[in-house]
């Protein structure tokens, strides 16, 4: 078992590697780079422990749950608050004291946030090298912790990102399934102020450590490493070389579907359960009127689809991952407004002449084997118009 010790340089190579792994959620990369920032600027000079779950230590689910444009300006004391809230909360209802947590999905904030949680704790707290999805994913059904038989959704504890008392907001939800869950903490959040500190999916003695088995393992190092690659580079490395990396660090094939586009249109609207429903208009051209190849991205929060104006088949479908990368800027970036901005001009409601390339990249088989993963991305795409077969069996 290899331990991996993360301080600030490795928190920033893992938001940008999952700033293109994530498929567009998981939170602002923007957001991701200034709190990493902030917590440098606070002196801490630490490092975080980060390797497989042991089977024998209590632990849990943490991540940001809600809309990325509602808090597209969210700090470091946001995290630190939510998180404290969050896991007192859950400690509380479980009886338990955490002795590590992991991510939920890849993601420039998701895949912070366990490490900021035992950066500021003053308990021993290390993170579990792995996510439930293997990229960020719109609702808590569509990833493998939603589909153990063994690993119960709650307690499951939500809270605001208050400093005192007399403006904390918790909820303690229990409920048979993560769907029913995810119904249930969508409308709290969206009272909390869209965004939220979310705690579940406790493992521990009272269910053997249901953890072990149930996630993802080794996706915070890989993205780490691929982020390394992306921060190393001396100049942007090219799209097919991108896609190398990323088949070659992950084991999941990687496919460079679209190079050098431009975003020429942006739809987007938060829901009443706090996600980012939109439309994503890439062009061959950043002038719309000169273009002869469209593709259409549709998100919630994260990418589920995207269609071609060349084809009557779609170009990829969820769960394979659409993720960004710019041979402009060497980065990925999300569908929050604030990383929208620098490819598309709201306006002008034009390009801004940064190019965006889209890589496909499988499903981990781990994911779309999961019991009802299949079944609720189905759902999400019949949602959005998509009645078509999956690109896997469900």
């Amino acid at each position: 078992m290899t331990i991996y010790k993360f301080g600030i340089t490795d928190f920033q190579c893992i938001a940008a590697g999952a700033a293109v792994l994530g498929s567009g959620g998981g939170g602002s990369y923007s957001n991701a780079v200034t709190v990493i920032e902030e917590l440098a600027g606070c002196g801490w000079q630490g490092s975080v422990q980060v390797r497989d779950y042991d089977g024998s230590t209590n632990c849990c689910v943490l991540a940001m749950m809600g809309s990325p444009d509602v808090a597209d300006s969210l700090t470091l004391a946001d995290i630190k608050y939510s998180i404290v809230n969050t896991l007192n909360t859950f400690e509380s209802a479980t009886g338990t004291v955490l002795g590590c947590v992991i991510p939920g999905e890849i993601g420039p904030i998701n895949s912070i946030v366990p490490l900021i949680a035992a950066a500021i704790s003053n308990k021993a707290i290390w993170v579990v090298n792995g996510d439930g999805a293997g990229r960020a994913v719109p609702e808590l059904p569509q990833t493998t912790y939603g589909g153990s038989v063994t690993l119960a959704a709650g307690p499951c504890a939500l809270a605001n990102n208050a400093e005192a008392t007399p403006t904390l907001q918790s909820s303690l939800l229990n409920a048979a399934t993560a769907a029913q869950i995810e119904t249930l903490a969508g409308g709290i959040v969206s009272v909390f102020g869209s965004y939220a500190g979310i705690a579940l999916w406790p493992s521990n003695s009272i269910n053997d450590y249901a953890l072990t088995g149930g996630y993802i393992a080794e996706t915070l190092s890989q993205t780490w490493a691929f982020g390394k690659f992306l921060s190393s580079a001396s100049t942007p490395p090219s799209t097919a070389e991108v896609a190398l990396q990323i088949a070659g660090i992950t084991g999941r094939t990687a496919t460079a579907t679209l190079n050098n586009f431009y975003i020429t249109a942006v739809t987007q609207s938060t829901t009443s359960a706090s996600l980012d429903a939109g439309i994503i208009r890439l062009d061959n051209n950043p002038d719309q009127a000169k273009s002869t190849e469209t593709h259409y991205i549709y998100n919630l929060n994260e990418n589920l689809i995207m269609y071609s104006s060349l084809s009557n088949m779609p170009d990829i479908i969820a769960p394979d991952s659409i993720c960004y990368y710019s041979e402009t800027t060497g980065l990925g970036f999300s569908n929050a407004t604030n990383d929208l901005a620098v490819y598309f001009d709201t306006r002008t409601g034009r390009s801004t002449g940064y190019t965006v390339s889209i890589i496909k990249v499988e499903a981990a088989s781990k994911l779309y084997s999961a019991a009802g993963v299949m079944t609720s991305f189905g759902r999400l795409l019949r949602d959005i118009g998509y009645a078509g077969a999956l690109p896997y069996s469900v």
